[in-house]
């Protein structure tokens, strides 16, 4: 995987504090970010000192279960993290967050400066104003207080206890509802007409293309590659290597959740798609014969992908991936 070394980082940081129900499921959005420098779980909000998980729970603290992001405005500004916290939680819900019910999953955002206040107010309107919800936007915007780290068993559990994680996410209606409400959707008509026919066929009927006659196999350059539906950046040069295979290899993503992956039983094989999260384009396969640490080959048709070189990130709005080329060399 890519990695932004922290001292690579500008010595300006911020910090930006999220609720959005259950704390373990709002850490994996924001980590693995270029500019992202911590994110703890923790409780805030309420009226005790050093509160415990059981007396959070309990409703009688006042606090919220929470997550605290250390952050470099100068690489990923708030904005786009603001962009990120709207995408994970259900904005109407003033009981609770999916399955998990009770003022402490709560959902709200804690502003550290009167800048951070102006822009939170100006996207819980625009997210008013663009329709996407029925119901009023009910998340407060309040002014950030003293946060609590929690116990040391609920930081990165995602790391710690995988297969419960997953689990929990998709039983508590999480993930349908942010596929339901934030997954790039786009009519075929539409996709027909600014696609090519073979982008087409392998994005949306998980076509394969010509291995060793396609455009990425054997590129080389410094940049990212995003998806061809919705531009969501998917993997880095850094992580590119030639697997003489025919087709783009990677030894992971850019970040582990802008990829889903699923069980793939056609042609009499059992493999493992991999899907992009926004626009659930079909990508390709991932094998455990790759050269990195963790043993994965992402095996990529370059249909589904557009490169960004390293210099358009900027123009082209991904100017925060810079930060995954400062004081690196191409693998």
């Amino acid at each position: 995987m890519s990695d932004v070394q922290h001292n690579d980082i500008g010595s300006k940081t911020e910090k930006a504090t999220f609720a959005g129900g259950c704390f373990w499921c709002m850490v994996t959005p924001f980590e693995e970010l270029p500019g992202i420098i911590e994110v703890v779980s923790g409780y805030t909000g309420g009226h005790t000192v050093n509160p415990t998980y059981e007396e959070v729970c309990s409703e009688t603290t006042g606090h919220v279960e929470a997550v605290q992001i250390t952050f470099d405005p100068d690489i990923f500004p708030y904005s786009k993290l603001l962009e990120l916290f709207w995408q994970q939680i259900d904005p109407t819900d003033a009981g609770g967050q999916f399955y998990d019910r009770g003022t402490s999953y709560g959902t709200a955002i804690f502003t550290h400066s009167e800048e951070q206040r102006q822009q939170a107010e100006a996207s819980k309107v625009a997210l008013q104003n663009s329709g996407r919800f029925t119901k009023p936007i009910i998340t407060p915007i309040l002014p950030a207080v003293a946060f609590y780290r929690a116990e040391e068993y609920h930081q990165g559990y995602h790391h710690k206890n995988p297969a419960h994680y997953k689990r929990y996410r998709k039983g508590s209606g999480r993930d349908a509802f942010i596929e339901n409400h934030w997954t790039h959707k786009e009519d075929k008509k539409s996709l027909k007409e600014r696609l090519t026919p073979l982008q087409y066929e392998v994005t949306q009927n998980s076509a394969t293309e010509s291995p060793f006659r396609n455009d990425f196999w054997d590129h080389h350059g410094d940049g990212i590659y995003v998806d061809i539906v919705s531009g969501e950046p998917l993997f880095s040069s850094l992580d590119k290597f030639d697997s003489d295979c025919g087709w783009p290899s990677f030894t992971g993503p850019i970040r582990k959740y802008s990829v889903k992956e699923k069980t793939d039983l056609t042609h009499l094989m059992i493999r493992t798609e991999v899907r992009s999260k926004v626009a659930d384009s079909h990508l390709g396969h991932v094998f455990n014969d790759g050269p990195g640490a963790d043993g994965l080959r992402y095996c990529i048709n370059s249909a589904a992908l557009r490169f960004v070189p390293k210099e358009d990130l900027e123009q082209e709005g991904y100017g925060e991936y810079r930060a995954l080329f400062q004081g690196m060399s191409h693998k």
